[in-house]
């Protein structure tokens, strides 16, 4: 096969949309009201019946509903939020939105997630026991950190425990969903993730006083939704401002779309799943491939495949530029953030300081995983991967 005639084009990432989002969205443009409404408030009440909790909040993004989420454990200037550096920088920057300091933690070489002895390790320092407000693990790919072992560390130091499920829609555990395991949880629907509505998120609590601090500060500080004073007779022009709040409502026309993709929720993933383990059984058979760590509780957000480097006479970024000659789109997951200019010069990081993230970075990148991909194009992203590597194979000293 020609590295310069590749016989697909296939992209990293396709969204699933379809007739039934096109319906909901002029639905929507019909009705005369486009902003926060029924469709919104409707969209959080089934997403919290999906996830099993009282309360869900629709907001623009996941990065908003971090910032809100932060804000409502009580994060202020001076505290500190610990998480991971294996991550998207939304996570650690809503830290600073508020004036808190961000606290690294390395990663568990199996699961890609924050360590919790690392998370351990760390609180028993007299400062940072003091300092620190929340735990953010980040279930990276869909697969889930060690909930279990982080819920005892933090109620133990009594700190928060902030879920990040950007990528972790829907995965059911023992405990619960994952997203709706601690104190809050944040969901992102960018148009990449498992369900989409093109941009936007949901938090999610089971505590009351979180979701009406999430409610109130999403919307200006505003007394009452916006929703309620156009629809309400009387009065309904009046409202008070009560807090300085951020502008992060979901608007009905992104919602209208969530309810749909949230109907497909589980079908999706069960195509994406397919996906994966057909990569696992083909990629099994080559010592110089690492797979991902595949629990049956993954949402199979992405396929993050390593190669070892001893074994081949190309590097991972070689690799994926002849994955890229063969019309293959392929990404990263993550670019640790102590090797961001911001992060690196703010808390005066190194790369020794993470080995496990440094080596895991190093060897890994992200294939095409998404329900749209045939069954042709799959054929082809294998054996795209198996001749770019046993081209390159030199077999164990």
């Amino acid at each position: 096969m020609s590295e310069a005639s590749p016989s697909y084009t296939i992209p990293f990432a396709r969204p699933h949309v379809g007739k039934e989002e096109e319906e909901a969205v002029l639905r929507v443009l019909r009705s005369g009201w486009l902003t926060t409404g029924k469709e919104a408030l409707a969209f959080e009440e089934e997403f919290a019946k999906a996830v099993g909790v009282p309360h869900a909040c629709a907001v623009q993004s996941a990065t908003a509903g971090l910032h809100l989420a932060l804000e409502a454990v009580g994060v202020r200037e001076g505290d500190l939020v610990i998480t991971t550096p294996y991550t998207f920088t939304a996570t650690a920057e809503v830290a600073r939105y508020l004036g808190a300091e961000v606290l690294f933690c390395d990663i568990d070489e199996k699961t890609l997630t924050i360590d919790p002895r690392e998370v351990e390790r760390t609180l028993k320092d007299p400062v940072v026991a003091r300092k620190a407000k929340v735990v953010v693990p980040v279930h990276l790919a869909g697969r889930g950190a060690r909930m279990a072992e982080l819920l005892e560390i933090a109620r133990t130091a009594g700190v928060a425990v902030v879920e990040d499920a950007a990528h972790a829609f829907p995965v059911e555990t023992p405990l619960g969903m994952l997203g709706a395991i601690g104190d809050l949880g944040v969901y992102s629907f960018y148009a990449t993730k498992p369900i989409t509505t093109g941009e936007g998120g949901m938090v999610v609590t089971a505590s009351e006083v979180y979701a009406t601090r999430v409610r109130l500060m999403r919307l200006h500080g505003i007394d009452r939704p916006v929703w309620n004073r156009y629809r309400t007779a009387g009065a309904a022009w009046y409202y008070e401002v009560v807090e300085p709040g951020f502008k992060y409502n979901m608007p009905d026309i992104l919602a209208a779309i969530g309810r749909v993709q949230l109907r497909k929720a589980w079908k999706l993933r069960e195509e994406r799943k397919r996906i994966a383990l057909r990569y696992l059984e083909a990629f099994a058979t080559r010592d110089y491939l690492i797979l991902p760590d595949a629990p049956e509780e993954h949402a199979w957000h992405l396929f993050i495949l390593g190669i070892r480097e001893d074994l081949l006479s190309i590097t991972r970024d070689e690799y994926i530029e002849k994955l890229a000659r063969r019309g293959i789109g392929t990404s990263v997951h993550y670019i640790p953030l102590f090797l961001m200019p911001y992060y690196r010069k703010r808390y005066h990081l190194s790369p020794d300081d993470f080995p496990v993230s440094m080596r895991v970075y190093r060897r890994s990148f992200s294939l095409p995983l998404y329900p749209d991909l045939s069954d042709e194009e799959v054929d082809y992203v294998i054996r795209s991967v198996l001749e770019t590597g046993d081209a390159a194979y030199r077999k164990r000293p």
